[in-house]
């Protein structure tokens, strides 16, 4: 029983990690599905959101008012960087749109260390990191709080994203658009405007993502790779499916956890931070679309 007990706690959190890393996932398949671009600078984005609402707050502004402006800000980002980065560059191809994104990301490092610094902050979102004592009491197993209000943040924002982009006038856009950039301009829908408001909704996804990771682990610059953990998610999933890395995420945080814990000690430790990626390659090798990605097939 004990051991079983154990199993769920690790278990639940590597669910629970996964959760967080469908959302970091989220803000790459938005922009995926919309324009066709692998957006590399997606981490540099999260360092940059949840810098700047730290900063903020450092100015002296209260916690829901840095919040409302970091918000702001990040609408702005996005949509700047779809008007200046991508807009200019639409009809180049994908290596050239990967190379524009890579150094979007050391831009939006730099413009971070001018503004704010580099020294790490704490950010407190007024739970603590402690378990959920009724929880240890009934079951024995150690839930941290932080854990799961992030999970059900980044629950309910996945949701909520998923429905809106699937069941809205604005989602048919996005799908259509993804589908065929020209047939979708010639039925009247407004291009330029769907890929503001995804690299926008990207931008705020990009703040979400980087306040639970900064209240995990301190609001530092090695929140930047936090992104490199998407990527398995996104090669399990499927690069075009929200759904895809909702289940991907937890696949991948369940698997990290679990290989640790009961393979790790067989291989010296470590296995947590590349397990995911040899999961990854196996997807590669004999499903490459993903378990929700839409087979590609190319005339030559």
């Amino acid at each position: 029983m004990a051991d079983f007990l154990f199993f769920m706690e690790v278990l639940v959190g590597g669910l629970l990690s996964g959760i967080m890393y469908s959302l970091v996932a989220l803000g790459f398949v938005l922009i995926y599905k919309a324009s066709g671009v692998f957006n590399f600078a997606q981490g540099a984005m999260v360092l940059f959101a949840v810098l700047s609402f730290v900063g903020f707050m450092e100015l002296g502004l209260p916690f829901w008012a840095a919040l409302l402006v970091t918000i702001g800000l990040m609408v702005l980002v996005g949509m700047a960087t779809e008007r200046f980065v991508l807009r200019p560059l639409v009809s180049q191809s994908e290596e050239t749109l990967l190379m524009a994104t890579i150094g979007l990301t050391f831009v939006i490092e730099g413009v971070a260390q001018l503004a704010w610094g580099v020294d790490v902050r704490n950010l407190d979102l007024g739970i603590h990191d402690e378990p959920i004592n009724w929880v240890m009491d009934a079951t024995g197993m150690l839930i941290s709080q932080l854990d799961i209000a992030a999970g059900i943040v980044a629950g309910v924002m996945v949701a909520s994203l998923a429905l809106l982009f699937s069941r809205t006038k604005v989602g048919r856009g996005l799908r259509a658009v993804a589908d065929d950039h020209a047939a979708a301009l010639s039925i009247g829908i407004p291009l330029n405007h769907i890929w503001m408001l995804v690299w926008a909704t990207a931008g705020v996804v990009a703040l979400v993502a980087g306040m639970l990771w900064g209240a995990r682990s301190g609001v530092q610059f090695a929140l930047v790779w936090v992104a490199l953990k998407a990527l398995p998610v996104l090669i399990i999933g499927g690069f075009t499916s929200v759904p895809g890395v909702i289940v991907a995420g937890l696949i991948v945080g369940a698997i990290e956890k679990l290989t640790e814990v009961y393979l790790g000690p067989y291989v010296g430790g470590g296995i947590e931070g590349w397990s995911p990626y040899m999961l990854a390659v196996l997807f590669l090798m004999f499903r490459a679309e993903g378990l929700f990605g839409e087979k590609i097939i190319r005339r030559v």
